[in-house]
């Protein structure tokens, strides 16, 4: 009865451990990624810009 129990206990934790280790493995990914977001234009952002400066009759 105690092994049968041990596997449950065993099978549940890994499953718990596996998303925490998912976790901690993305989170650099996604800051790297937020990061590299805030700190670039893209060319739709470039584009409006440029579209708004044109309306308001500034040079670049």
């Amino acid at each position: 009865m105690r092994l049968v129990i041990l596997a449950i206990v065993l099978t549940a934790l890994t499953g718990c451990v596996s998303k925490v280790v998912s976790t901690v493995v993305t989170a650099p990914v996604k800051v790297v990624a937020k990061t590299a977001d805030v700190l670039t234009t893209s060319q739709d952002e470039a584009d409006r810009n440029l579209g708004r400066r044109v309306r308001k009759g500034k040079k670049q």
